[in-house]
């Protein structure tokens, strides 16, 4: 996600012809106020008019400006929605594959980024850009027709016009920072929720719930200080735009109006400023500043959209460790499954693991067992690593994970039937799987059997049902290579025996096994024992 080509850049999702027909949306405005000024000048002067015609002119000229508008309008919101829809779809593809955690967060400061930090750069893509695309064209168009009439009433535009995208950039300056901070408190918030979720049994048993809420309430109240400074900017901008605007229209009226009474006889180009061209200019000053105020109304939108531009970069830089491979079913990698570790600082000489073999590994928490196992399966890359007599990278690890059945130790399970979470993808018939984990009877009590949704953590299952049906998972497709994180952690000894003997039974069929483990007696009935706390390899 670092290459230029997929970083994230507003300006680039853009659309020129939605913007073009916005602007050509404004422009007819000026010859809607030509025709209607021409008909009320003749109607004041006496002349013979043509009300009808005018009419009609005129309706039809608002009919055409209703469509380009609209057109201008549908134009943006869609490449909005497909920008977004593309970068969302970037985001869920690189964490599905994320093996560790980046600088810019966890799982919850991710998710709002997708959701709702993404969402705040539509309304640049559809309002501030079109508005911009407006005010680059109709008000020099109608700075130049004002001059041509009046060139009092020009300067009375050119001395008011500018001090509104002034204000805009000085206030835009503190909307940015504002925006940025905000952002930051969405994305903190978020993976305080996420992480208390997780923990929600834990702070029940602790009695610590009003600890949390003390501390959600404070990160809140600190979210909520964001936003109300955000918006205050924004209705400080407001307020002095719509000032200057107001008054900027009012000097126009004041000049034209005491023009036609004869009390101010200069400002023109030689002549008195006659009805139809002060009609004209009163018509033409509140469209002068209209784009200029939209731009304004839209400029915090532009704020919050380069603050969550700027958090998604953040995010692009270092989404974390990235799985190799693509994750795509590929066909098996070809050859003897033999394993070689590298050196390393808890592997000394590196390990050879040959095709059928036995391996506990073992050694206390936080000594590497569960990363040793992620490195072997290929989740997380490990220069040096070789299976089947290849390099174990980003070309070869979704072929050498097609050899693999992995048990993890956290029972996590998509939104799919049991069936199919057993399956994982493969195909067949779970029925060997389910029966060499035990499995029967907990699918017989099930309301709908292999049909079941089990939900995330496996609701209605006991831990040590849910452990066997990532046993069955794992057993799936008779695997040449089993990895197993913490088998049998936190089971009754008769599960923890149904999971053991379900696993050196695929071992004796042939598979690797490899399991990571604190249980002395599993790790005595394997062949080997790799201790990542000292002994760089028993019984080797």
């Amino acid at each position: 996600m670092t290459d230029s080509d997929t970083e994230f850049r507003l300006a680039r999702h853009r659309d020129r012809m939605a913007e073009a027909l916005s602007a050509a949306a404004a422009l007819i405005w000026i010859a809607q106020a030509a025709v209607l000024a021409q008909a009320l000048g003749a109607l004041l002067a006496g002349r013979a008019a043509a009300p009808v015609l005018a009419a009609l002119l005129f309706a039809g000229l608002g009919l055409a400006r209703i469509v380009l508008a609209e057109r201008a309008e549908a134009r943006a919101q869609a490449q909005a929605e497909r920008a977004l829809t593309e970068v969302r779809r970037q985001i869920v593809a690189v964490e599905a594959r994320r093996a560790s955690e980046g600088s810019f967060g966890g799982a919850g400061a991710v998710a709002a980024l997708a959701g709702d930090m993404l969402a705040m750069t539509e309304p640049y893509l559809t309002r501030y850009a079109l508005a911009r695309a407006r005010v680059m064209i109709v008000p020099p168009v109608i700075l130049v027709l004002a001059v041509w009439q009046s060139w009092a009433a020009g300067l009375v535009l050119l001395l008011a016009g500018p001090l509104i995208p002034v204000f805009m950039a000085l206030v835009g300056l503190a909307a940015n920072e504002e925006s940025r901070r905000q952002m930051t408190e969405i994305g903190g918030l978020n993976d305080l929720l996420v992480e208390r979720l997780g923990a929600v049994l834990d702070i029940r048993v602790l009695g610590a719930r009003p600890r949390v809420l003390k501390a959600f309430a404070a990160q809140a109240d600190r979210l909520r200080a964001r936003t109300m400074a955000v918006l205050r900017v924004a209705f400080l901008s407001s307020t002095v735009l719509e000032l200057f605007a107001a008054i900027g229209v009012a000097m126009i009226a004041v000049f034209v109006g005491f023009s036609l009474l004869g009390a101010i006889t200069f400002g023109t180009w030689g002549g008195p400023l006659s009805p139809e061209a002060g009609l004209f200019l009163l018509l033409l000053a509140p469209e002068f500043f209209q784009s200029l105020r939209d731009l304004a109304a839209a400029w915090h939108d532009k704020a919050a959209a380069e603050a969550a531009e700027d958090a998604l970069r953040h995010w692009q830089a270092d989404p974390g460790e990235v799985m190799p491979g693509t994750g795509r079913p590929v066909a098996p990698l070809a050859g003897l499954a033999l394993i070689r570790l590298p050196a390393g600082p808890s592997l000394p000489d590196g390990v050879e693991i040959p095709q059928g073999t036995r391996l506990a590994i073992t050694g206390p928490s936080g000594a590497g067992k569960t990363t040793l196992l992620r490195r072997i399966a290929g989740l997380v890359a490990t220069p040096g690593l070789e299976v089947c007599g290849v390099p174990l990278d980003g070309t070869t690890a979704d072929a050498w994970r097609a050899r693999i059945g992995w048990m993890p130790q956290a029972p996590r399970f998509p939104n799919e039937t049991l069936r199919q979470v057993i399956l994982a993808g493969r195909g067949g018939d779970p029925g060997a799987a389910v029966r060499a984990a035990a499995l029967e009877p907990v699918i017989a009590r099930l309301p709908r059997g292999l049909s079941t949704r089990l939900g995330e953590t496996g609701g209605g299952l006991s831990g040590g049902e849910a452990r066997r049906v990532l046993l069955a998972r794992a057993l799936q497709g008779a695997p040449d290579v089993i990895l197993a994180d913490e088998p049998t952690a936190d089971l009754d000894p008769e599960t923890a025996a149904l999971v053991t003997e379900g696993l050196l039974a695929a071992a004796g069929q042939g598979a690797t096994l490899i399991v990571a483990t604190h249980d002395l007696a599993l790790a005595a009935r394997m062949d080997r024992q790799l201790d990542l706390g000292g002994q760089a390899c028993a019984r080797c």
